[in-house]
């Protein structure tokens, strides 16, 4: 986990869509259904973060979705935009910036990463309702909206 400062840190969520249903894990720590993600470590751009993550936490190989613009050239890299960043606060004294991508399977078999998870499992928009311990209006609403964008363009 790196932390690049005591009162912020940059994240990446990687709301992963097949079929019609997204990735969940309920993590250990937090005791809370969140997107697979983690801290962007400093050797790592928040691509590289992105698919390490997804790796690590689930064993997925995906594939991130979004715009990368043609302005790649010797000494700079373009970078898949995220669909959407926020701030959020981890407690009194910490926030972290998410950059939020979506992402499709692309290999690989999910399994469950048990040292910092109890759960591991897709979930329909309506199953969001019923998760235990109950989700966040923040992360529902992402959820539906990745469901509904990936899935209406396959």
């Amino acid at each position: 986990m790196a932390h690049i400062h005591e009162k912020i840190d940059f994240t990446v969520a990687i709301f992963i869509v097949h079929d019609g249903k997204i990735l969940l894990i309920h993590h250990r720590k937090l005791d809370k259904w969140l997107p697979l993600g983690g801290h962007i470590e400093l050797d790592e751009d928040p691509e590289q973060a992105a698919l390490r993550e997804a790796k690590e936490e689930s064993g997925l190989d995906v594939e991130l979705l979004g715009e990368r613009p043609p302005t790649t050239s010797p000494g700079t890299r373009a970078l898949i935009a995220p669909r959407f960043l926020d701030i959020h606060r981890i407690n009194e004294t910490h926030e972290h910036i998410g950059l939020i991508y979506w992402a499709k399977p692309k290999g690989g078999k999910i399994q469950l990463a048990t040292a910092e998870h109890h759960d591991i499992r897709w979930c329909s928009g309506e199953d969001l309702e019923k998760l235990s311990p109950p989700m966040t209006d923040a992360v529902k609403w992402y959820c539906r909206t990745a469901i509904e964008e990936i899935s209406s363009h396959p």
